[in-house]
């Protein structure tokens, strides 16, 4: 196992995505779940698994001993924004100590593989102008806060390069129904399948949110290794806003059933931003990075996960 990259919450959504893109070129790849966590989806010889607690000090250290990575992709964290509310501490523990204790390990264990740290966006202050990575800091969330930390704990690794990435929303097959394209998939699935009223609810349409496919921003952490700056964030964005009414009725054109539309006044929330989007400048100039994929490719994807999903569930 040792010197093979490794990715650290491979069983997440981008992580998952990390690994299928890793294997193309990689002889192999260390992957890390959390013994707690979703259960794997990659069962092939190339990902090399071990269930590892990144609360766990001990058992960090231990890990990195045996696996002595060539590199660090860590996109294991808490990623539930809503539920940061409820539970502050938690995602502080997973995001900031779990990074803490990831990077004193490669130290103790005298590594100084280079780590890619996945932050997020978030920690800005909201802004309705594209976003630059030298924009006003000002989290807003207790996850928020907890990418922020995170980010500071890595900035005091001196003993091994550390790249930061700040993703805005990214989006594609595989991904959760919290997130909003991916629910919207999901409820058209199931009316085609049957299995619920041809009625799909929604909350504010006019919300415009920059997203970029998943698999375009794995293959940005890759390239952000490769050619960006230690110490220095990037974002990881396509520079467009797209409304999320207009991402809705791409999906409505790609259903196979007719399908009304109602908004849910619980979905509603009046302190969304009204725009979040980011400036990508810095990671095409430096890193050579920019995003391929259509998002109409990305949806069209994300309902096909969906609906395969629903099919195989029903077997």
């Amino acid at each position: 196992m040792a010197g093979l990259p490794l990715v650290t919450g491979a069983t997440g959504f981008a992580g998952g995505h990390l690994v299928d893109f890793l294997i193309q070129t990689e002889p192999a790849v260390a992957a890390w779940s959390n013994p707690r966590g979703a259960p794997i989806q990659t069962r092939v010889d190339a990902v090399q698994w071990q269930a590892v607690d990144l609360l766990d000090r001990d058992a960090v250290a231990a890990a990195i001993a045996l696996t002595r990575p060539s590199v660090v992709y860590h996109c294991a964290g808490s990623a539930d924004v809503g539920g940061s509310w409820a539970d502050p501490v938690r995602p502080l523990e997973i995001n900031a100590l779990g990074t803490h204790h990831l990077l004193d390990a490669l130290r103790t264990n005298g590594l100084n593989s280079p780590v890619l740290v996945t932050g997020s966006a978030t920690v800005y202050r909201p802004s309705i102008e594209p976003i630059r990575e030298d924009a006003p800091l000002g989290p807003t969330s207790p996850y928020a806060f907890s990418k922020l930390a995170q980010e500071m704990v890595a900035a005091q690794a001196t003993w091994c390069p550390v790249f930061l990435a700040r993703s805005f929303n990214h989006a594609g097959p595989r991904q959760s129904n919290a997130y909003v394209t991916s629910s919207f998939a999901q409820q058209i699935a199931e009316i085609e399948a049957g299995q619920a009223a041809p009625t799909l609810q929604v909350g504010n349409l006019d919300a415009r949110r920059d997203i970029t496919d998943v698999r375009d921003t794995v293959r940005a952490y890759r390239q952000l290794v490769a050619g960006g700056r230690p110490g220095r964030p990037y974002n990881i964005c396509t520079g467009t806003a797209y409304r999320i009414g207009d991402l809705l009725e791409t999906l409505l054109g790609l259903a196979r059933t007719p399908i009304r539309i109602t908004v849910d006044p619980t979905r509603l929330r009046p302190s969304d931003n009204p725009v979040v989007v980011g400036d990508p400048r810095r990671i095409a100039d430096e890193a050579g990075w920019r995003p391929t994929i259509p998002i109409e490719d990305t949806l069209e994807d994300l309902l096909d996960y969906w609906r395969l999903r629903i099919a195989v569930a029903r077997r």
